[in-house]
């Protein structure tokens, strides 16, 4: 029993950690591309990855803090929607900064 609980214990935090990763990649990545600005050439490969990870880092210190700060528990949709807030946010930051 206890063999079972470890496991769900361990696949719950990398199924979260998974999930963060694809959210915050995800929607790090269309701020990038669908941030209104005049281009003068296609975004590179090397800033949608620093945009990915910007995204993915937002997301999982976001979900971090809520939970220390007792906003919310693991898995509630508040978590989630404060995940793609933040990365949303940090990806805005980062194309805007982007010359």
């Amino acid at each position: 029993m206890v063999i079972i609980d470890l496991m769900a214990a361990t696949m719950g935090v990398v199924m979260g950690f998974l999930a963060f990763l694809v959210i915050g990649g995800l929607t790090g990545v269309f701020v990038l591309v669908f941030y209104p600005r005049e281009r003068r050439s296609k975004p590179q490969a090397k800033k949608f990855l620093m945009a990915a990870l910007i995204g993915f880092f937002a997301a999982l210190a976001s979900s971090y803090v809520g939970q220390f700060a007792d906003l919310f528990q693991s898995g509630q949709i508040l978590e989630w929607l404060s995940a793609i807030g933040a990365s949303c946010l940090a990806g805005f930051l980062y194309a805007s900064a982007d010359k």
